[in-house]
Protein backbone atom coordinates (compact mmCIF):
# COMPACT_ATOMS: atom_id res chain seq x y z
CA UNK A 1 0.00 0.00 0.00
CA UNK A 2 1.35 3.78 -1.02
CA UNK A 3 0.44 6.42 1.84
CA UNK A 4 -1.20 9.28 0.57
CA UNK A 5 -0.59 12.32 2.98
CA UNK A 6 -3.70 14.85 2.75
CA UNK A 7 -2.48 19.36 3.66
CA UNK A 8 -4.89 21.45 4.09
CA UNK A 9 -6.14 24.59 5.45
CA UNK A 10 -8.99 22.49 7.87
CA UNK A 11 -9.27 18.59 7.06
CA UNK A 12 -13.10 18.10 6.89
CA UNK A 13 -14.01 20.56 3.46
CA UNK A 14 -16.04 18.72 0.92
CA UNK A 15 -13.46 17.72 -1.12
CA UNK A 16 -10.99 16.04 1.28
CA UNK A 17 -14.34 14.38 2.30
CA UNK A 18 -14.87 13.18 -0.64
CA UNK A 19 -11.16 12.45 -2.14
CA UNK A 20 -10.57 8.87 -0.13
CA UNK A 21 -13.71 7.06 -1.66
CA UNK A 22 -13.21 8.41 -5.51
CA UNK A 23 -9.04 7.30 -4.72
CA UNK A 24 -10.83 3.74 -3.37
CA UNK A 25 -12.57 3.65 -6.51
CA UNK A 26 -9.41 5.02 -9.17
CA UNK A 27 -7.92 2.34 -7.11
CA UNK A 28 -10.41 -0.29 -8.32
CA UNK A 29 -10.31 1.02 -12.17
CA UNK A 30 -6.41 1.02 -12.17
CA UNK A 31 -5.24 -2.09 -10.04
CA UNK A 32 -3.16 0.33 -7.65
CA UNK A 33 -3.24 0.64 -4.05
CA UNK A 34 -3.11 3.65 -2.84
CA UNK A 35 -4.85 5.12 0.91
CA UNK A 36 -4.93 8.39 2.93
CA UNK A 37 -3.09 7.14 5.71
CA UNK A 38 -1.90 10.87 7.22
CA UNK A 39 -3.49 14.56 7.30
CA UNK A 40 -2.09 17.58 8.38
CA UNK A 41 -4.30 20.91 8.92
CA UNK A 42 -3.16 24.27 10.11
CA UNK A 43 -6.48 24.79 11.68
CA UNK A 44 -8.02 22.34 13.49
CA UNK A 45 -10.97 22.73 13.91
CA UNK A 46 -13.13 22.74 10.42
CA UNK A 47 -14.65 26.09 9.00
CA UNK A 48 -16.77 23.90 7.15
CA UNK A 49 -18.59 21.90 9.59
CA UNK A 50 -16.83 22.27 12.90
CA UNK A 51 -14.68 19.06 12.88
CA UNK A 52 -11.54 18.81 14.34
CA UNK A 53 -8.70 16.71 12.34
CA UNK A 54 -8.58 13.63 14.49
CA UNK A 55 -12.59 13.40 14.17
CA UNK A 56 -11.91 13.79 10.69
CA UNK A 57 -9.04 11.14 10.87
CA UNK A 58 -11.39 9.01 12.84
CA UNK A 59 -13.69 8.35 10.27
CA UNK A 60 -11.10 8.01 7.05
CA UNK A 61 -9.06 5.16 8.91
CA UNK A 62 -6.29 7.98 8.79
CA UNK A 63 -3.61 9.19 11.27
CA UNK A 64 -2.89 12.75 12.14
CA UNK A 65 0.39 14.61 11.99
CA UNK A 66 1.65 17.55 14.27
CA UNK A 67 3.53 18.90 11.56
CA UNK A 68 3.42 18.94 8.17
CA UNK A 69 7.13 18.08 8.23
CA UNK A 70 6.19 14.84 9.63
CA UNK A 71 3.17 14.27 7.42
CA UNK A 72 5.59 14.86 4.37
CA UNK A 73 8.40 12.24 6.10
CA UNK A 74 5.67 9.59 7.00
CA UNK A 75 3.57 9.73 3.34
CA UNK A 76 4.69 8.26 0.09
CA UNK A 77 2.96 10.85 -1.97
CA UNK A 78 1.09 14.29 -1.04
CA UNK A 79 -2.05 15.91 -2.10
CA UNK A 80 -2.40 19.62 -0.92
CA UNK A 81 -6.00 20.70 -0.46
CA UNK A 82 -6.89 24.18 0.65
CA UNK A 83 -9.17 24.29 -2.38
CA UNK A 84 -11.05 27.36 -1.08
CA UNK A 85 -7.85 29.04 0.06
CA UNK A 86 -5.38 29.18 -2.60
CA UNK A 87 -3.11 31.73 -0.83
CA UNK A 88 -2.51 28.90 1.53
CA UNK A 89 -1.32 26.79 -1.41
CA UNK A 90 2.42 28.65 -1.60
CA UNK A 91 3.33 28.30 1.82
CA UNK A 92 2.15 24.63 1.83
CA UNK A 93 4.37 23.95 -1.66
CA UNK A 94 7.70 26.20 0.10
CA UNK A 95 7.07 22.87 3.07
CA UNK A 96 5.92 20.14 0.91
CA UNK A 97 7.97 20.48 -2.37
CA UNK A 98 11.58 20.11 -0.91
CA UNK A 99 10.88 16.72 -0.01
CA UNK A 100 11.09 15.28 -3.42
CA UNK A 101 7.54 13.48 -3.62
CA UNK A 102 4.86 13.16 -5.75
CA UNK A 103 2.56 15.90 -5.61
CA UNK A 104 -0.87 17.00 -6.24
CA UNK A 105 -1.88 21.20 -5.89
CA UNK A 106 -5.82 21.12 -5.67
CA UNK A 107 -7.27 23.95 -7.53
CA UNK A 108 -7.65 27.12 -7.19
CA UNK A 109 -3.49 27.00 -7.88
CA UNK A 110 -2.48 30.43 -6.73
CA UNK A 111 -4.11 33.44 -6.37
CA UNK A 112 -1.70 35.32 -8.83
CA UNK A 113 0.34 34.03 -11.56
CA UNK A 114 3.27 35.22 -9.80
CA UNK A 115 2.56 32.73 -6.95
CA UNK A 116 2.09 30.46 -9.24
CA UNK A 117 5.77 30.89 -11.13
CA UNK A 118 7.24 30.85 -7.42
CA UNK A 119 5.89 27.29 -6.96
CA UNK A 120 6.79 25.87 -10.28
CA UNK A 121 10.67 27.20 -9.39
CA UNK A 122 10.12 25.60 -6.13
CA UNK A 123 9.29 22.05 -7.41
CA UNK A 124 12.18 23.03 -10.52
CA UNK A 125 15.07 23.40 -7.20
CA UNK A 126 14.28 19.99 -6.04
CA UNK A 127 13.05 18.25 -8.98
CA UNK A 128 9.61 17.34 -7.33
CA UNK A 129 7.16 16.36 -9.81
CA UNK A 130 3.70 17.88 -9.34
CA UNK A 131 0.67 19.41 -11.08
CA UNK A 132 -2.27 21.35 -10.29
CA UNK A 133 -5.79 21.17 -12.29
CA UNK A 134 -9.46 22.01 -12.17
CA UNK A 135 -11.44 18.95 -12.10
CA UNK A 136 -13.28 20.35 -15.23
CA UNK A 137 -10.26 19.17 -17.36
CA UNK A 138 -11.38 15.74 -17.35
CA UNK A 139 -15.09 16.59 -18.87
CA UNK A 140 -15.09 13.97 -21.36
CA UNK A 141 -17.91 16.68 -23.03
CA UNK A 142 -14.58 18.53 -23.75
CA UNK A 143 -12.95 15.59 -26.03
CA UNK A 144 -15.91 15.81 -28.40
CA UNK A 145 -15.02 19.25 -29.49
CA UNK A 146 -11.70 18.82 -29.48
CA UNK A 147 -9.53 21.46 -32.24
CA UNK A 148 -12.41 23.64 -31.83
CA UNK A 149 -11.68 27.27 -32.49
CA UNK A 150 -14.59 29.33 -31.01
CA UNK A 151 -15.51 28.49 -27.20
CA UNK A 152 -18.35 29.99 -24.74
CA UNK A 153 -18.60 27.97 -21.44
CA UNK A 154 -20.87 29.04 -18.49
CA UNK A 155 -20.97 27.86 -15.00
CA UNK A 156 -21.54 29.11 -11.40
CA UNK A 157 -20.31 28.86 -7.90
CA UNK A 158 -20.15 31.03 -4.84
CA UNK A 159 -17.80 33.38 -6.18
CA UNK A 160 -16.13 34.38 -9.47
CA UNK A 161 -12.71 34.38 -7.45
CA UNK A 162 -13.00 30.49 -6.57
CA UNK A 163 -15.42 29.24 -9.23
CA UNK A 164 -13.92 31.21 -12.72
CA UNK A 165 -11.27 28.55 -12.52
CA UNK A 166 -13.41 25.95 -13.87
CA UNK A 167 -14.54 27.68 -16.97
CA UNK A 168 -10.65 28.57 -17.40
CA UNK A 169 -9.48 25.13 -17.45
CA UNK A 170 -12.35 24.18 -20.08
CA UNK A 171 -11.16 26.84 -22.20
CA UNK A 172 -7.17 26.20 -21.91
CA UNK A 173 -7.48 22.62 -22.63
CA UNK A 174 -9.81 23.66 -25.24
CA UNK A 175 -7.94 26.62 -27.24
CA UNK A 176 -4.75 25.71 -25.92
CA UNK A 177 -2.01 29.02 -25.09
CA UNK A 178 -1.79 32.08 -26.63
CA UNK A 179 -4.44 34.57 -24.64
CA UNK A 180 -3.29 38.07 -25.04
CA UNK A 181 -6.65 39.94 -22.72
CA UNK A 182 -9.36 39.47 -21.05
CA UNK A 183 -12.63 42.11 -20.90
CA UNK A 184 -15.37 41.52 -18.97
CA UNK A 185 -19.41 43.26 -18.67
CA UNK A 186 -21.73 42.70 -16.08
CA UNK A 187 -25.30 42.00 -16.96
CA UNK A 188 -27.12 41.64 -13.63
CA UNK A 189 -26.68 38.59 -12.10
CA UNK A 190 -24.34 37.57 -14.93
CA UNK A 191 -20.58 38.30 -15.74
CA UNK A 192 -19.16 37.80 -18.94
CA UNK A 193 -15.55 37.40 -19.95
CA UNK A 194 -14.18 37.66 -23.38
CA UNK A 195 -10.63 36.14 -24.32
CA UNK A 196 -8.90 37.68 -27.34
CA UNK A 197 -5.97 35.34 -28.80
CA UNK A 198 -4.86 38.03 -31.74
CA UNK A 199 -6.23 34.90 -34.27
CA UNK A 200 -9.01 33.07 -35.32
CA UNK A 201 -9.38 31.31 -31.76
CA UNK A 202 -12.29 33.40 -29.32
CA UNK A 203 -14.16 32.24 -26.02
CA UNK A 204 -16.22 33.75 -23.73
CA UNK A 205 -17.23 32.66 -20.19
CA UNK A 206 -20.17 33.62 -18.27
CA UNK A 207 -20.44 33.04 -14.57
CA UNK A 208 -22.97 33.74 -11.92
CA UNK A 209 -23.74 32.82 -8.54
CA UNK A 210 -25.26 29.45 -8.08
CA UNK A 211 -27.67 29.89 -11.28
CA UNK A 212 -25.92 28.33 -14.30
CA UNK A 213 -24.93 24.79 -14.91
CA UNK A 214 -21.36 23.81 -16.75
CA UNK A 215 -22.08 24.16 -19.97
CA UNK A 216 -20.14 24.48 -23.66
CA UNK A 217 -21.31 25.50 -27.01
CA UNK A 218 -17.90 25.16 -29.32
CA UNK A 219 -17.76 25.88 -33.25
CA UNK A 220 -19.15 23.44 -35.67
CA UNK A 221 -20.03 24.67 -38.86
CA UNK A 222 -23.20 24.59 -40.06
CA UNK A 223 -24.24 22.33 -36.41
CA UNK A 224 -22.53 24.25 -33.71
CA UNK A 225 -22.47 21.65 -30.81
CA UNK A 226 -23.76 22.40 -27.48
CA UNK A 227 -23.09 20.25 -24.33
CA UNK A 228 -24.29 20.32 -21.15
CA UNK A 229 -21.21 18.85 -18.40
CA UNK A 230 -22.50 15.84 -16.96
CA UNK A 231 -19.65 13.87 -17.17
CA UNK A 232 -18.20 12.36 -13.93
CA UNK A 233 -14.83 14.29 -14.23
CA UNK A 234 -13.95 14.07 -10.36
CA UNK A 235 -13.48 10.41 -10.81
CA UNK A 236 -11.54 11.32 -13.67
CA UNK A 237 -9.36 13.48 -11.82
CA UNK A 238 -8.49 10.89 -9.15
CA UNK A 239 -7.46 8.43 -11.44
CA UNK A 240 -5.30 10.82 -13.20
CA UNK A 241 -4.01 11.79 -9.83
CA UNK A 242 -3.07 8.24 -9.05
CA UNK A 243 -1.68 7.46 -12.49
CA UNK A 244 0.69 10.42 -11.91
CA UNK A 245 1.78 9.09 -8.48
CA UNK A 246 2.42 5.94 -10.14
CA UNK A 247 4.48 7.19 -13.26
CA UNK A 248 5.88 11.01 -11.76
CA UNK A 249 4.72 12.21 -15.16
CA UNK A 250 1.79 14.75 -16.02
CA UNK A 251 -0.74 14.17 -18.53
CA UNK A 252 -0.80 17.47 -20.02
CA UNK A 253 1.45 20.35 -20.80
CA UNK A 254 2.32 22.07 -17.26
CA UNK A 255 1.85 25.45 -18.95
CA UNK A 256 -1.46 24.99 -19.45
CA UNK A 257 -1.33 25.58 -15.58
CA UNK A 258 0.64 29.01 -15.89
CA UNK A 259 -2.21 30.02 -18.88
CA UNK A 260 -4.88 29.57 -16.68
CA UNK A 261 -3.76 31.43 -14.04
CA UNK A 262 -3.23 34.31 -16.62
CA UNK A 263 -6.46 34.48 -17.88
CA UNK A 264 -8.29 34.35 -14.86
CA UNK A 265 -6.11 36.94 -12.95
CA UNK A 266 -6.71 39.09 -15.89
CA UNK A 267 -10.14 37.95 -15.82
CA UNK A 268 -10.69 39.04 -11.89
CA UNK A 269 -8.98 42.57 -12.60
CA UNK A 270 -11.39 43.48 -15.73
CA UNK A 271 -14.29 41.84 -13.31
CA UNK A 272 -13.28 45.80 -11.29
CA UNK A 273 -13.48 47.77 -14.52
CA UNK A 274 -15.59 46.63 -16.78
CA UNK A 275 -15.58 47.39 -21.28
CA UNK A 276 -11.66 47.36 -20.51
CA UNK A 277 -9.27 45.17 -21.85
CA UNK A 278 -6.67 43.84 -19.31
CA UNK A 279 -3.58 42.37 -20.77
CA UNK A 280 -2.56 39.03 -19.59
Amino acid sequence: MKKIGFVDFYISEWHANNYPKWIAQANEVLGTDYKVAYAWAEKDVSLYDGRTTAQWCEQFGATPCDSIEELCEKSDVILVLAPSDPEKHLPYAKAVLPFGKPTYIDKTFTPNTAEAREIFAIAQKHGTPFFSTSALRYATELDEIAGSRQLAVTGSGRSAEEYIVHQTEMVVKTLGAGAQKVRAAKMGLLSVFEIAYGDDRTATMTYSPNALPFTLLAEGGEKPRWRQVKSDFFAALLQDILRFYESGKVSFDVSETMEVMAIREAALKALDAPGEWVSL
